[in-house]
């Protein structure tokens, strides 16, 4: 069993390292999209409301709100596969929760690139309601994400993958580090898991 996190300020590729997954036959656990099921819930814009509701949800249920609903999730796909991947952690208090329950066996993928190189990603993806739109601007979604201790989380990360190159190049280190990780899980390890 192994559980692989990624962080990431958004547009810096979490979406495409879960595409990645997918494709190795790896389940897929997005935190955003039980914020985005708790917007729809509220009878709230996805779409525009995001932000806020993950925010609300913070301050109702505690930092960790959004980790543990997760958690139940992640339990239902690790029955079927020996491997996990969990979208988006956003803070220190996030990661604490995941090494908590899967200790050794979670490791943590911080996912970085430079804002202007975010921000073109974002318009072309076309799925966040831009500030012209109703929506956050980039940097808003920035503040808010780091606000919740996203700095935190990346510091911790185990390993750190800088995306600035092609996409195929990118797909190939991701690729390569859900093979590594998902395939200690079929072996006794004898070694510490060195990043």
């Amino acid at each position: 069993m192994h559980v692989i996190g990624t962080v990431g300020l958004p547009g810096s590729g979490k979406g495409e390292a879960a595409t990645v997954a997918r494709e190795e036959g790896i389940p897929v656990v997005t935190m955003g999209d039980v914020v985005r099921q708790e917007t729809t819930d509220r009878g709230l814009d996805p779409a525009k409301d995001h932000g806020g509701v993950a925010r609300a949800l913070r301050e109702e249920n505690g930092p960790a709100a959004i980790a543990e609903r997760s958690l139940p999730m992640i339990d239902d796909r690790l029955e079927d596969h020996k491997a996990v991947l969990v979208d988006g952690l956003r803070s220190g208090v996030e990661v604490d929760t995941f090494e908590d329950r899967f200790g050794d066996a979670f490791t943590l993928v911080s996912i970085e690139a430079p804002f202007d190189v975010r921000a073109e990603r974002i318009d072309a993806r076309g799925r966040d309601a831009g500030a012209n739109d109703g929506g956050e601007p980039l940097e808003k979604r920035d503040e808010r994400e780091r606000g919740f201790g996203m700095d935190d989380a990346m510091d911790r990360a185990d390993v750190v993958i800088e995306n600035t190159d092609s996409l195929e190049a990118f797909h190939e280190r991701i690729r390569t580090i859900i093979r590594e990780e998902a395939g200690e899980s079929d072996e006794q390890e004898t070694e510490p898991h060195q990043s």
